[in-house]
């Protein structure tokens, strides 16, 4: 099924329960308001948190179109004529519609936008039957920021630019490991996407040592080459970190475990292993944890007597996204990046593609129209 110069076509999902729960659909592609860009989905990944949307895991409105990490081809806009935009630019855009003018907005926090709009968590509605990237085409809303993507970036590796390396790039924002006079160190939990993102970027940050840790075992191979020191989680080694030495801890943690041959949920037992890390004065990142099963067993005392800051990051703010452009425009000749994901599968073939990532065989599987 191919869409026509004027129809678009979509994969719907309609709930996690529902027999199919994925419809493939043709429908028109309507006309632009004031301040839209049509654009053409050029490669989109599969994120995780859809594949926790597809299990059940994490609930959506339905219906909806779900993918949102991806890079998009200009086809047409109605943006103002300074905006420098023009038809073929090719471009990643902020995950969230905001209005800029709440107060979140003015505080730096877009991303909690009091009428927040999210690209690929949002049900399909009258004038909104194109916002997902599981789709031939998508349109950006009015006030969406977008960047042009660098000629030099393929597809494949820009695609999630605009979800798991700006989430990470606003993880670390701030963070630097020069000009201290002992050696600085960071421990990831959790070696999926964001923890591979998390070591390039904290070593480029100049801390000498960074750790990152999996319970799948399979994963670890990648860290090395991305700058980082593999450990197994639950395993402590020589070549770990000792107590109390670490700068940085980041909670990144979306893998699973298998325990008498179902699998569970990991997520909260890292906590523990985290406070005991972290020196004193440290920082604590939590961002992995998006979902209700994360209460913490954790006591304020542990908190005070090491003086720690535990801070939480959920999404990112536009100039994330530029940063991440930025970041990744520099680093991509440094680091196999192309190693991360999979050949490209087509739309028609979205299951396969979805039971492909669902094995975790690469860090992200590739989908084009």
């Amino acid at each position: 099924m191919f869409a026509g110069s004027n129809r678009a076509l979509r994969v719907v999902f309609l709930g996690s329960h529902v027999d199919p729960f994925l419809i493939q659909e043709e429908v028109p592609i309507p006309e632009l308001k004031s301040g839209e860009i049509l654009g053409k989905i050029r490669m989109a990944t599969i994120c995780g948190s859809d594949l926790h949307t597809i299990s059940g895991r994490r609930k959506e409105a339905v219906p909806s179109i779900l993918g949102h990490e991806g890079v998009i081809e200009l086809i047409e806009h109605k943006r103002p004529a300074d905006s420098g935009l023009k038809k073929g630019d090719r471009l990643t855009f902020h995950v969230v519609n905001c209005c800029g003018k709440c107060e979140r907005c003015k505080d730096g926090l877009q991303q909690k936008c009091l009428s927040l709009f999210k690209y690929g968590h949002a049900a399909i509605m009258k004038n909104s039957e194109l916002n997902g990237c599981y789709a031939s085409h998508i349109i950006i809303h009015s006030g969406t920021h977008v960047v042009k993507v660098p000629d030099h970036l393929q597809d494949r590796i820009a695609s999630p630019i605009n979800c798991a390396l700006a989430t990470m790039i606003s993880a670390v924002s701030g963070l630097n490991g020069r000009g201290s006079n002992r050696e600085t160190s960071a421990f990831i939990q959790g070696c999926g996407l964001l923890g591979i993102y998390g070591c390039v970027l904290l070593r480029e940050a100049g801390f000498n040592k960074v750790f990152c840790s999996d319970v799948n075992v399979d994963r670890l191979d990648m860290v090395q080459k991305f700058g980082g020191i593999p450990l197994q989680a639950g395993q402590r080694t020589s070549e770990g970190p000792e107590d109390s030495s670490v700068d940085v801890v980041i909670e990144i943690y979306c893998g699973s475990k298998k325990t008498s041959g179902t699998r569970v949920c990991g997520v909260r037992d890292v906590i523990s292993e985290g406070i005991t890390l972290v020196r004193p004065g440290g920082l604590y990142v939590l961002i992995g944890m998006v979902h209700p099963d994360s209460k913490l067993d954790l006591t304020g005392e542990q908190i005070i007597r090491k003086c720690i800051t535990i801070k939480g990051i959920h999404n990112y703010s536009p100039q994330h996204l530029d940063e991440a452009v930025s970041f990744l425009s520099r680093t991509y000749i440094k680091y196999p990046y192309k190693e991360l994901f999979s050949q490209p599968f087509k739309l028609a073939d979205f299951q396969t593609a979805l039971k492909l990532a669902q094995q975790q065989k690469f860090y992200r599987v590739c989908v084009v129209p």
